[in-house]
Parts: C-alpha cells; sequence; structure tokens
C-alpha cells in the first residue's frame, strides 16, 4: 500500500498541483498534514475494501446462489459490510442485533492504517512547536516541553488521519444497508475514528525513534504504568492461549466430528478454517476471562467457569467442541485462577525498575494502579469480544465486563502491589540488587530475542530517512531539523561534559620543528578558545524583568 501512497507523491505536478495546499516547487516540498492524512485514510479504504471484495467473491462462487445477494451489488455490498464489521461495528437486524464481531478481523485495518500513518509521517510538513519561553537553568524542564510539544504532534497527526477516515467510513455505512441488515452508523464512526487515531499515531510515534525509545515520550510514573499493564495484559492472553490450545487438542475428535457433520467442501472448508481463524482473538479473551474467574456465556442461561459449566445447545461452530462438558469441573482446574497473580507479580517488578520510588509506600499504591489499569483493558477487551447474534438464547454471548475488570483489577492489582514494594525495597538496598538483576535476566534475553524475531519480519525497522519538518519556535525565527533518535543516541549534556573534561586535561608538551619541545603556555586557560577567553552571557528575558 505504501507503494501506491509513493506513486501519489510522484505523480505529475500538473496534477498535484490542483489539490488544495500542495506545493509543486521540489522534491523537499511537503503537503499539509491534513492533505497526506486525507490521502492515507483513502488509499486505505480501497486496499482494504479490495482485499474484502476479493474474498467475498470467492465466497458467493462457492455458496449457493443468492446467499450473498443477487448478483456483484450483492457481493460489494456484503465486502463493505464486512469491512465495517472488521471495525467491530454492530448491525441492526429483524428480532435483535449482531455484536459478535471477530476480532482477528481487525487486524487488516490496524495494519494498513499503520502502514498509511507510516507514509503520512514521511510526506506531511510535520513542524514540531517549542514554547516562545522554555525553561531556563532546568534541563529536565526543557526536555519535558520538549515531549510534550511532541506528544500535541503525535495527537495532531492521529487526528489528521482518523477524521478522514470516519467521516469515508459513514459513506460505506450508507452504502452497505439493506433490508436484512443495517450498520449501526454511530458505532461506525466511533470505532473508525479511535482505530485510525491509535494506529496514526503510533506510526508517527515511531517514526521520532525506535520502539524502545518511542515510551520515553511519556512522563516516567505514566511510562512505568503502561509497561506495567503491557506485561499483565500479555500474560493474561497468553495464558488464555495457551489454554484454548490444550481445549482443542484434548477435545479434538468432537471438533472433527463437527467439521464432518457440517460438510463444507474443500472452498468452503477454507473459508471456514479462515472464519475459525479470525474468531481466534475472541476465544483467547474469553479463555483469559476464565483464568480470572466470571468465565464466559454461549446463550442465555449458561456458563463456563473455573466453579462449574453449564450448558445448552450451542452454535455449531467446530471450535465449539472444545468447551468442557456441562457438570462439576475438577478441583486441579481451580489452580488456572493463580495465573492473574504470577502476571501482576511479573508486572510489578516492571513497574518498580522503570520508576523506582524513595518511598516505601507509593511503590505498592503505584502496583496497585497498573492492576486496575489492567483490569480496565481486560473489560474493554471482554466487551469486544462479546455480544448478541439476533435475539432469544443467543443475546448474551461472551464474558460479561464489569465482572472479568473488577476480578482482574482485584487479582493483578493486589498482586503487582506487593511485587512492587519488595521489589523497590530491594532497588532501594544496594546489596540486595544482585540477586534481582540476576532474576531478570532471562527476561531481558527473551525481550531481545523477540526484537530481533520483530526485525527479521518488518516489524521493528529502522527507517533511514528523518521524519521531515523543523524544530521551530513560537516565532519561527530559528529553525533546525528535528532529530530522529537513533540506537547510537547520546545525551547532549553528558557530551558536553565529556569534552570540557577533556579539555581540562593537561595536554603534553608538543615538539617544534626548531628545537626542543615548547611547554604549554601557563597565561592562556584554553588555547582552542577562540573568542579571546571572554564568553558574553545575554539574558533573553531581561527586558521581562525590568
Amino acid at each position: 500500500m505504501t507503494a501506491i501512497l509513493d506513486q501519489l507523491r510522484t505523480a505529475p505536478k500538473s496534477v498535484l498541483g490542483k489539490l488544495p495546499g500542495v506545493s509543486t516547487d521540489d522534491d523537499e516540498s511537503r503537503r499539509p498534514l491534513p492533505v497526506s492524512g486525507m490521502l492515507a485514510a483513502a488509499c486505505t479504504l480501497g486496499v482494504g475494501l479490495a482485499v474484502l471484495t476479493t474474498l467475498t467473491l470467492v465466497g458467493w462462487i462457492a455458496a449457493p446462489r443468492g446467499t450473498l445477494g443477487a448478483g456483484l451489488p450483492g457481493v460489494f455490498r456484503a465486502a463493505a459490510q464486512l469491512w465495517l464489521a472488521a471495525h467491530h461495528a454492530g448491525f441492526a437486524m429483524p428480532g435483535g442485533r449482531v455484536g459478535l464481531l471477530p476480532l482477528g478481523l481487525m487486524v487488516l485495518p490496524a495494519f494498513l492504517l499503520y502502514r498509511a500513518g507510516r507514509w503520512m509521517a514521511r510526506d506531511a510538513d510535520l513542524r514540531l512547536r517549542l514554547p516562545a519561553r522554555l525553561p531556563k537553568n532546568s534541563p529536565r524542564e526543557q526536555a519535558n516541553a520538549r515531549r510534550r510539544a511532541q506528544l500535541v504532534l503525535v495527537g495532531q497527526a492521529g487526528v489528521s488521519l482518523a477524521a478522514p477516515y470516519a467521516l469515508l467510513a459513514g459513506l460505506i455505512a450508507l452504502v452497505a444497508s439493506n433490508e436484512i441488515t443495517q450498520p449501526f452508523i454511530g458505532e461506525a464512526l466511533l470505532s473508525h475514528f479511535v482505530l485510525a487515531f491509535l494506529a496514526g499515531s503510533l506510526a508517527t510515534a515511531r517514526m521520532i525513534g525506535p520502539w524502545r525509545i518511542m515510551l520515553k515520550l511519556l512522563p516516567e510514573r505514566l511510562r512505568a504504568v503502561t509497561v506495567g499493564t503491557a506485561v499483565a495484559t500479555t500474560s493474561l492472553l497468553a495464558s488464555g492461549l495457551g489454554l484454548v490450545l490444550v481445549a482443542v487438542v484434548l477435545n479434538f475428535g468432537q471438533v472433527r466430528e463437527l467439521s464432518n457433520v457440517l460438510a463444507p467442501g474443500f472452498v468452503g472448508g477454507v473459508l471456514l478454517l479462515l472464519l475459525q481463524l479470525l474468531y481466534l482473538l475472541n476465544a483467547v479473551v474469553w479463555a483469559s476471562s476464565y483464568i480470572a474467574g466470571p468465565g464466559f456465556a454461549i446463550g442465555a442461561d449458561t456458563l463456563v467457569a473455573p466453579t462449574g459449566v453449564q450448558l445448552g445447545t450451542v452454535p455449531s461452530l467446530p471450535m465449539l467442541g472444545a468447551l468442557p462438558e456441562s457438570g462439576p469441573v475438577p478441583a486441579w482446574m481451580m489452580a488456572v485462577i493463580a495465573l492473574p497473580f504470577a502476571a501482576g507479580a511479573v508486572a510489578g517488578v516492571f513497574v518498580a525498575r522503570i520508576s523506582p520510588s524513595h518511598s516505601y509506600e507509593a511503590a505498592p499504591l503505584w502496583g496497585f494502579l497498573t492492576g486496575v489499569s489492567t483490569g480496565l483493558v481486560a473489560g474493554l477487551l471482554a466487551a469486544l469480544s462479546g455480544g448478541p447474534i439476533g435475539g432469544g438464547r443467543l443475546s448474551a454471548i461472551g464474558p460479561s465486563p464489569w465482572e472479568v475488570a473488577l476480578s482482574v483489577a482485584l487479582e493483578v492489582g493486589v498482586a503487582a502491589g506487593i511485587s512492587a514494594g519488595v521489589a523497590n525495597l530491594l532497588l532501594l538496598n544496594k546489596k540486595a540488587r544482585a540477586p534481582l538483576d540476576k532474576a531478570a535476566a532471562p527476561v531481558r534475553k527473551a525481550g531481545a530475542a523477540i526484537a530481533k524475531a520483530a526485525s527479521k519480519v518488518g516489524l521493528a525497522e529502522s527507517d533511514p530517512r528523518p521524519l521531515p519538518g523543523h524544530w521551530m519556535d513560537a516565532t519561527e525565527a530559528d529553525t533546525q531539523e528535528i532529530p530522529v533518535i537513533r540506537d547510537d543516541w547520546q545525551d547532549e549534556h553528558a557530551s558536553a561534559e565529556a569534552e570540557t573534561l577533556a579539555q581540562a586535561r593537561p595536554r603534553p608538551a608538543e615538539a617544534t620543528p626548531d628545537g626542543p619541545p615548547r611547554p604549554p603556555r601557563k597565561d592562556i586557560v584554553d588555547e582552542s578558545d577562540d573568542r579571546g577567553g571572554h564568553v558574553i552571557y545575554v539574558d533573553p528575558y531581561a527586558w521581562d524583568r525590568d
């Protein structure tokens, strides 16, 4: 998709000159940010709809006549509905609504939006505006002011991509309506805007520096809570994925029997397998809810939880054959409830290491706050993974969001608070830091291995082209290119300090061609000083004090 967008950038000037706000002076000219965002949004929608239309056309050929509507217009309308479902926009239908949508389908628009955001960040005229009066005599305050300006720029880029993307989605929702299903336009606008804003902001922040540098845009405490929440959520989802795989292996005979009953054929079997892969992430979230304790439902008056299983007639989807049978659950299955506490303990260690606190009471509170944020994320995932399919018994499918959020917040929060307090105490005690560093070594090695694997598949590549634009103050009087943080980036204050110390060291005597070495002069403090030894400091804010 980025190749298509690059063609727009190298198109004839006679064509691009007709676009509002487009400059055709030279290659270094950049489009305004809203124009680049509109082009990126339009290309994302075009590519995504083309992919889904192709898949829908294959299904239309393999399906019985009339299933996807009459002729190609029905195919295009079905593809548009799939595109809306990929953004988790629900549909109204006679007798109820459709809200159980595959989370795996969201990967396609998220990937396209991320690539479009990367292109937008390279193509647009991004200018970072710093305050006219920066904090003085404090490098930390100056760095905070620069970080806040960077966050404003990232937010502007996200809105520039999300606003036109949501408006185009509203048009698609109007076209996708038919006699049976009518998309909710409000949900379509909101879901498209949120997904595009997150992808565009992340892509723009990625252009500033590598992945490990991106988090430094956030304040230290917020960065610690964010990392801790990500670690705990990832641990819960990994545990849920393991539980799903184990259940499928143990009940593989039932899964194969359901597949044989459907007898979909070759093309239908491929589409059925693709459908189950798209719903795999929903199943992982349901398994995480099972591990947390509340469990999930497969219809009204049903429950699948560690405390017991009560099922009725379930839909004939082969992957649902991995569900346990109705009745009491073995006592050893209650051990899965310990997994959220383990995830919280690991998250608490990360919180303490990223942002240690000199107050012994503060570290457990930040750990518990990490558990609360993890509970909110788990509740949001539970809400997105479930939903109704019409009315009747299938009006309640999936976990309860508020029950999952409360359970995860308490389980992860208590464990994270205890581990953060203990880790913070060990970090403050210098003699006890060695065992903690030794215990964290496998985690660091695993993170390095994941980063190396991501770089091979193109998820962590570093773009050699710098971020366009300038660092500018409010008056735009003095400009310089935006620095891109690289792997070999060094602190400017540390470099200046090292240079000063190097100049202060006594220099060896220099040999002259006519005689013995000339001793160093005592009357000059710094021979490299070309300003005569006099430095005049001008206070730019002196006029404000008069």
